[in-house]
């Protein structure tokens, strides 16, 4: 037989390139195909049992398109409903038009209804009433107007009224202001100005003027107008004395950018009725404040942007529940950032976890630490990693509650910054010198981290960014993170848990339903996935189920009394009372912009009896405040009853 001649290098080298396209074809030709299985393994793989008893499961929730909302605040009702507010849900056409949407949705039956809702709450503050009501005051009063679009200078004039002898002086929307130089300044809104006040010191008289502020716009465009020093103007159409007594003081009038204004109206709204009820307003606009619920029931107003989108320089006021009224707190006088999270402590202070969502200046106010509001001292809590690095971070009390120790997770630098950090430390608030501890490090740098608290003591976190609002980050154009965890309280490490299909940044929410299940809804990103154009709104809503869902059959509702007063035991009915081994009370969340301080899972004292458990209720005010709550009872296993509600008085 003639041997076989061998192929040249070449030859082969032909060969070769011409499998490799051949194969390339093949696949190219095919891709749509090998998608479409590889999507379907993934479907089967996620589906399967043996999945969601370690990961759990993720569904979107069919929401009617005339229920579509921009979800910017959530909060849990004692009825079980999640209401949903998004005002105006930053968009200035809805705004101008005064289009201002809430919704309700019912876990139980999927059903979604309307709110009327009477003024913009977009970016309010809210916290939960001992009554079960939630109380949700500012809002958004104007929209911020970026330079390029400010054509005419503005400022705010202070209008002075230095005569006592005539009452009030009203001057209506549209007054003219006129400077030494001739140039003319128009108001916004009609004002009331407080006639002068007399204060005798000894012998002498001292006159007081009264005075209110007004946004004014220069009555002509271009920079001529502009003033950047402080200047005195007179008020056009007065007369005699008038022209000596009232006049308007501005400390600059420019074409710079115009943030956001607050707004003080406030409401209760009631889970029963299903309606905002006008309570009284604020003593101060605010927008991005915190309501932190404080031990006695009252609540604290802290931070935001006044009407003229200026920060609150540390001037909080107190929400007095049985008055229904606001009152200023001049006693606590501090500063901190916009939303920032403040939890209450067993002892009865607030403690500042650093965690908020910007604004303000970028070093003060934004130290960690314990506020005692009763004698209004701050101790800063030191030793923590990436301290630059809290905005827009979360923080969550870890269950249970009685072991005061406070996490923070992520973050990034102010403002707009492409820096964020994977960071995550706990503060033991027991120590009496309690200092930042390292723990975890999340999967990535993160920022608006969604954190929500469990029935069995370890606590879920999904979403985020890496970037600013979605945007860029290290070379990607979009970096919102399609991941999630659960932190283990007891072994102080994260596990992985299944992943949401849906990106969650600004503006997003994330809340533990009365079945152990947890709605995430929301995202603002700042622009589309090419990078190129503005982004938009994410209206669809994610459930996801954890994995103790998914294990065996649960523990049995508790049936028993709905009012329980702390310090007190009381028992409750179950047929499965041989197999629970633990009971919790949750705090429903009422959460925006990352800031949750509402939730807390609280141990209860456990003593079985045939058919029941006998349950005991710690009695420290700052550890239960006062409210409703979620009781679960848990299982050896860790897998959580469906809740029933309680009263804790």
């Amino acid at each position: 037989m003639t041997p076989r001649t061998r192929p040249t290098p070449a030859r082969r080298l032909l060969t070769a390139l011409t499998t490799i396209l051949a194969l390339a074809a093949v696949a190219v030709v095919n891709r749509p195909i090998m998608v479409l299985a590889a999507d379907k393994y993934h479907e089967f793989a996620i589906n399967r049992q043996s999945y969601k008893e370690t990961f759990g499961h993720w569904s979107l929730l069919p929401v009617p398109a005339g229920f579509k909302i921009n979800a910017i605040h959530g909060a849990l009702l004692k009825t079980g409903k999640v209401l949903i507010i998004a005002g105006s849900g930053n968009n200035r056409e809805k705004f101008e038009a005064g289009t201002f949407r809430t919704i309700l949705w019912d876990p139980r039956t999927d059903k979604f209804s309307d709110v009327p809702t009477p003024t913009d709450l977009f970016c309010a503050g809210h916290t939960f009433l001992p009554d079960g009501k939630l109380l949700v005051a500012g809002g958004t009063k104007s929209y911020e107007v970026l330079e390029a679009n400010i054509k005419n200078a503005a400022g705010v004039m202070k209008i002075k009224n230095e005569s006592p002898d005539f009452g009030a002086r009203t001057f209506p929307k549209g007054t003219r202001f006129e400077a030494d130089n001739g140039r003319v300044y128009v108001s916004r809104a009609d004002v009331s100005v407080p006639a002068a006040t007399k204060m005798w010191h000894g012998t002498q008289t001292m006159v007081h003027a009264g005075e209110v502020e007004v946004w004014v716009d220069a009555a002509e465009a271009g920079d001529a107008p502009v003033v950047k020093e402080p200047a005195q103007y007179k008020i056009l159409g007065l007369e005699g004395d008038d022209t000596r007594n009232l006049y308007g003081i501005a400390e600059k009038i420019t074409r710079e950018k115009q943030e956001y204004g607050g707004d003080k109206t406030t409401y209760e709204f009631d889970p029963e009725t299903e309606r905002y009820v006008r309570t009284g307003d604020l003593a101060k606009p605010r927008w991005y404040p915190t309501l932190a619920t404080l031990a006695g029931g009252d609540v604290l107003a802290v931070s935001g942007l006044d009407q003229f989108g200026r920060m609150i320089p540390g001037t909080n006021e107190r929400y007095q529940v049985k008055k229904k009224k606001w009152v200023p707190a001049p006693s606590l006088r501090r500063t901190f950032p916009t939303y920032p999270a403040l939890f209450l402590t067993q002892d009865e202070r607030l403690f500042f976890s650093g965690s908020n969502a910007g604004y303000g200046s970028a070093t003060e106010g934004r130290t960690p630490g314990l506020w005692d509001v009763k004698k209004n001292r701050f101790q800063p809590v030191h030793g923590l990693a990436d301290s630059t690095m809290t905005e827009t971070s979360a923080s969550v009390m870890l269950p249970p509650a009685q072991d005061q120790k406070v996490m923070i997770l992520g973050g990034g630098a102010v403002g707009d910054s492409p820096i964020s950090t994977a960071r995550t430390a706990i503060a033991d608030l027991d120590d009496p010198r309690p200092a930042w501890r390292a723990g975890p490090r999340l999967p990535n740098p993160t920022r608006y981290l969604n954190t929500v608290v469990l029935p069995d003591d370890t606590v879920f976190t999904s979403g985020g960014s890496s970037g600013y609002r979605g945007g860029p980050y290290q070379g990607r154009q979009r970096s919102d993170l399609l991941t999630a965890q659960i932190y283990d309280v007891r072994k102080n490490a994260f596990r992985k848990a299944a992943e949401p299909t849906v990106g969650r940044n600004y503006h997003s929410e994330a809340l533990l339903l009365p079945d152990g299940r947890v709605i995430t809804m929301g995202s603002d990103p700042i622009y589309d996935r090419s990078g190129k154009n503005p982004g938009v709104f994410e209206q669809r809503i994610e459930i996801y189920s954890p994995p103790y869902l998914f294990q065996g059959a649960r523990p049995a509702a508790p049936t028993g009394p709905s009012l329980i007063k702390r310090g007190e035991k009381a028992s409750f009915a179950t047929p499965d009372a041989a197999r629970v081994r633990e009971a919790r009370l949750v705090r429903p969340s009422a959460v925006t912009h990352g800031t949750d301080v509402d939730q807390r899972s609280i141990a209860l004292g456990v003593k079985k009896a045939p058919g029941g458990v006998t349950l005991t209720v710690p009695e420290k005010r700052g550890l239960v405040p006062a409210g409703w709550y979620m009781l679960f009872l848990v299982d050896g296993a860790g897998t959580p009853s469906p809740a029933k509600w309680v009263r804790i008085r």
